[in-house]
């Protein structure tokens, strides 16, 4: 019988370790080991612990010989080859009740902040300058937010939102019936016409990649506040850019891009205008990411990793 080893590529909270040895799991913790060194000691291993700095695709996957599971602390699977690693049989296990309440309330910040101005005023403010009129802002209540993806993350910023006196519509491709207290079930048309602020809840895939370009912005009836707390490439930084300046996108809070992390993501040609727009509040990929989903996500990992040694 094979040892029952994990190797643990990133940061993690100890109650996983913990809970893993537990279950009669050895932890091999190297948060800091590189990619190429992980790939050589990767074929001894049953399980694999990362969050997003690895990518395990074929390569991987094929020196990863007894390999029986890989956790990914977090939501999304994208840098993971899902299909090829169910054709091997190997056990995929995400996290997304971890951080879906941090999500929720992020995407609550950031759009609260956006509807009021408060990162201009206060920048203003602190350079000298009070303006009452420039700065007036925008109510929640009576709005209409237009949800795309009704999983995890969209749920929990949907029910986040219930005691705004809003309206909340969401559509799903993959989902239906999924109408609940917090969100009624529309069309994607029911989204374009309605919405006063639109948030993305969706995974990266070879579909939703780009998918938010100047041709989907340029749809929508009213002029919206659009979130983005899901993955950079679901939308066209160029585009928001664009829909901006013809006044069709009112603020954007967007906590994932593109492109993420410098230099490279100095060197994109949209950067600069990014930079300067005082309509857009940007956070570095953290609106899943707090004190306490560090731990909930480890928690989460730990109980489905008990339901697969079951």
């Amino acid at each position: 019988m094979e040892k029952k080893n994990i190797l643990i590529v990133d940061d993690i909270h100890t109650i996983f370790m913990e809970r893993a040895e537990a279950m009669g799991y050895q932890c091999d913790y190297q948060p800091t080991i590189k990619p190429e060194q992980a790939f050589e000691i990767i074929g001894k291993y049953q399980g694999l612990v990362i969050r997003s700095k690895f990518l395990v695709d074929k390569k991987v996957l094929d020196l990863a010989k007894n390999l029986r599971f890989i956790c990914r602390a977090g939501a999304g699977m994208d840098n993971i080859d899902e299909d090829y690693a169910k054709e091997k049989g190997i056990y995929l296990i995400n996290a997304p009740e971890g951080n879906m309440d941090a999500v929720g309330e992020h995407a609550i910040g950031l759009l609260l902040n956006l509807m009021n101005n408060i990162n201009r005023s206060d920048a203003e403010i602190r350079a000298g300058v009070w303006k009452r009129e420039a700065n007036r802002g925008y109510e929640l209540k009576g709005k209409t937010v237009g949800i795309i993806g009704y999983g995890f993350m969209g749920k929990s910023f949907a029910k986040k939102l219930a005691g705004f006196d809003v309206n909340v519509i969401a559509y799903d491709k993959y989902k239906t019936g999924f109408s609940d207290q917090y969100a009624r079930e529309v069309s994607m048309e029911e989204i374009v016409k309605h919405s006063d602020v639109l948030s993305f809840h969706i995974p990266l895939t070879a579909e939703t990649n780009g998918l938010v370009n100047d041709e989907y912005l340029f749809h929508f009836k009213k002029p919206i506040f659009l979130l983005n707390t899901s993955r950079g490439k679901v939308v066209q930084t160029k585009a928001v850019l664009n829909a901006i300046k013809q006044d069709r996108i009112l603020g954007a809070g967007l906590d994932v891009l593109e492109v993420e992390k410098f230099p490279v993501l100095g060197e994109q040609e949209w950067f600069d205008e990014l930079r300067q727009s005082q309509k857009v509040i940007l956070t570095p990929h953290v609106a899943g990411w707090t004190f306490d989903s560090y731990r909930r996500i480890s928690e989460v990992m730990a109980d489905k990793l008990s339901e697969l040694d079951r």
